[in-house]
């Protein structure tokens, strides 16, 4: 016994024997803890070299070369899909004009019938834009809605490679669908860029760091200068289509006595477009392969200006505010156009929204043929509008004057060089085939597009003006604006067999009334006689499986709205005096309830108690419900 015991002792002492070099351990251990913590400490703590104000300033450096990014990119996509279109167009209505053609490579396709029904696709279908425009602006966003239709205009290239009434028709229509979202995305996303750019140049400001409304005319300036830069890029579209005219189909057309054979007369004494012009203008047709290698071309282009808006432009809105934008009702957003038209200042604007359109369209179908190519003969067309689109692009710059000078100069500087030319294009009269008077056309159209400059450019900035603090309305205004130019698109499809004067005299008579307009618009604005906004509705987001089933009035103007917040802030102070009251009376009645400790503690007070509590959650859930 006495031997057993004496082992176990052994063993218990062994046990309690420490292992060898354990201290050491125990010593190494500690000091990789606090080497690990030290290098912790210094990972995560102040680095000496940081400086976190300079990060923050190249940050927003690095968004402001992103939105200057945007713009050019937005620029060059627009005009490249420009070039495309408006190049293909005009050398497929001459090879289709000429009778030879049609018969040798299209005997029996009616090429010229599928001609007037592309355009009458092309100039009417614009008509409706203003009833799906915002919804598909909303639903897809701006960015996804410029590279849509610039797909659109690709689509339109691709069907030029087999030329049936099944190609070219449908494509015409989808371009009239696709051109006033493309024009009203276009102006959204230049002014939404301004907004941005000022957000982040004033990143340290309060409102902007709590994403509140912008102030007044603060981004103004960067509103104008976007804008210019935008027109100044694409109106480069008119000279860079002109190429395949030039470079492709010029060596095939045939000589001015030719052509202007049967032609009497030119300029204003004339009806129609050019009358007695002969139908074959061609002297040989062009290779098949070659206009392939051309379509081709174009082709590729109009895939890059896809690619550009694809992968050069950012979103116009952050994601919360494109689902913000969206969650309003589908209803309220196809309402809301019109509810916009309310407001005086777009109204007395629509004038010169048609005006604008109509000079366009009149330069480049009207002067550039019963005067240009009347006078000059087919061979000149190129360089007429070749002139016309780089002046516009020079003179686009004169709108930033409007940094120094006030918003009418622009407006008003290209109306008057309208009218005169206008006036001057009503006298002239002359006959064909007089080289002689290409240096006064060319002057022409240079001034012409002095007046395109300032007038497309000043109501873009005008548009973007008074509504720069307003981002959730953009692209309804701008919707309507080039809803308007659509109009006058198809005035001027409608207005092709009229005579010359009367043409210039429906152009003098908006010229006027849109002045008179603006006049008034300017002088309302002055006396500051409010203007009425619809309410946009709040967002209805999903929770919880519901919807917020608060009704929100869009008739509802932002006065009326102010007077309806001023009236439940009186309320609310109503109920705070009732508050105040209610815990008065309760620090009264708290000295009694001592007294009835005793009697509360009963079985009859519970029993009580607990109905009441049943009724006041019944009466909880009713309220609940009426809510909801």
């Amino acid at each position: 016994m006495e031997a057993m015991q004496r082992e176990e002792g052994i063993g218990e002492a062994d046990a309690l024997l420490p292992p060898p070099n354990g201290g050491l351990n125990e010593l190494l251990n500690v000091d990789q803890e606090d080497n690990m913590q030290g290098q912790m400490d210094e990972f995560l703590g102040p680095q000496t070299q940081y400086n976190e104000e300079e990060e923050e300033r190249k940050y927003y450096r690095r968004k402001r070369l992103g939105v200057i990014k945007n713009v050019l990119a937005a620029s060059f996509g627009a005009m490249i899909v420009y070039s495309v279109y408006m190049g293909l167009l005009q050398m497929q209505l001459i090879l289709h004009y000429d009778m030879t053609y049609r018969e040798v490579k299209y005997s029996n396709l009616g090429l010229e019938d599928i001609d007037r029904k592309m355009l009458m696709g092309i100039n009417v279908t614009p008509i409706i834009g203003l009833l799906y425009t915002p919804i598909l602006i909303r639903f897809l966003g701006t960015k996804w809605m410029m590279f849509l239709a610039s797909g659109i205009y690709a689509l339109f290239v691709s069907t030029n490679y087999w030329e049936r009434y099944y190609t070219l028709v449908p494509s015409a229509v989808a371009i009239g669908v696709a051109i006033v979202p493309l024009w009203a995305s276009l102006g959204n996303y230049i002014t939404r860029m301004a907004q941005q750019y000022y957000e982040y140049v004033h990143y340290r400001e309060e409102h902007v760091q709590e994403q509140k409304k912008l102030p007044k005319g603060a981004c103004h300036s960067y509103i104008i200068v976007f804008q210019a830069i935008f027109n100044v890029i694409f109106n480069l579209s008119f000279v860079f289509a002109e190429f395949p005219m030039r470079l492709v189909l010029n060596k095939h057309l045939h000589d001015n006595e030719h052509i202007l054979h049967n032609v009497k007369n030119c300029g204003a004494a004339i009806t129609g477009v050019i009358p007695g012009f002969n139908t074959t203008v061609l002297i040989n047709l062009p290779r098949s392969m070659m206009l392939i290698q051309v379509e081709s071309v174009l082709m590729g282009f109009a895939f890059l200006s896809m690619i550009i808006f694809l992968v050069l432009c950012g979103p116009a809105y952050r994601p919360t505010e494109e689902i913000d934008l969206r969650s309003i009702g589908w209803g309220n957003i196809f309402q809301l156009p019109f509810k916009h038209l309310r407001d005086y200042r777009l109204r007395l604007l629509c004038p010169f929204f048609v005006y604008s359109g109509l000079e366009v369209l009149f330069v480049i179908s009207g002067f550039s043929l019963s005067y240009g190519v009347c006078i000059l003969g087919l061979k000149k067309l190129w360089l007429l509008i070749a002139v016309y689109g780089l002046s516009c692009s020079i003179f686009s710059s004169l709108s930033l004057c409007l940094l120094r000078f006030p918003r009418w100069v622009c407006l008003m500087g290209g109306a008057a060089v309208h009218f005169v030319l206008l006036i001057t294009l009503m006298v002239l009269s002359v006959e064909p085939n007089k080289p002689q008077y290409l240096g006064p056309l060319l002057v022409i159209s240079a001034l012409w597009g002095l007046g395109t400059a300032l007038n497309k450019t000043g109501c873009s900035i005008l548009v973007g003006l008074l509504y720069a603090e307003e981002k959730e309305r953009l692209d309804f205004v701008y919707a309507i604006y080039h809803w308007w130019q659509a109009i006058a698109i198809f005035i001027v499809y409608l207005w092709s067999h009229l005579p010359m004067r009367a043409k210039l005299s429906i152009l003098l008579a908006t010229l006027l009334l849109a002045c008179y307009c603006y006049w008034m618009m300017e002088r309302r604005i002055a006396g500051k006689v409010p203007h009425r906004l619809p309410r946009i509705p709040r967002p209805r987001h999903k929770v919880k499986g519901y919807r917020y089933l608060e009704e929100d009035n869009s008739d509802e103007s932002d006065s009326e709205r102010s007077e309806e917040d001023d009236k439940d802030a009186e309320r609310n102070e109503e109920d705070d005096e009732h508050v105040v009251e209610e815990m008065g009376a309760e620090d009264g009645e708290e000295r009694g309830q001592d007294a009835g400790a005793a009697e509360a503690d009963s079985p009859r007070v519970w029993r009580r108690g607990a109905k009441g509590q049943q009724h006041g959650w019944e009466d909880a859930d009713v309220k609940q419900g009426e809510e909801y």
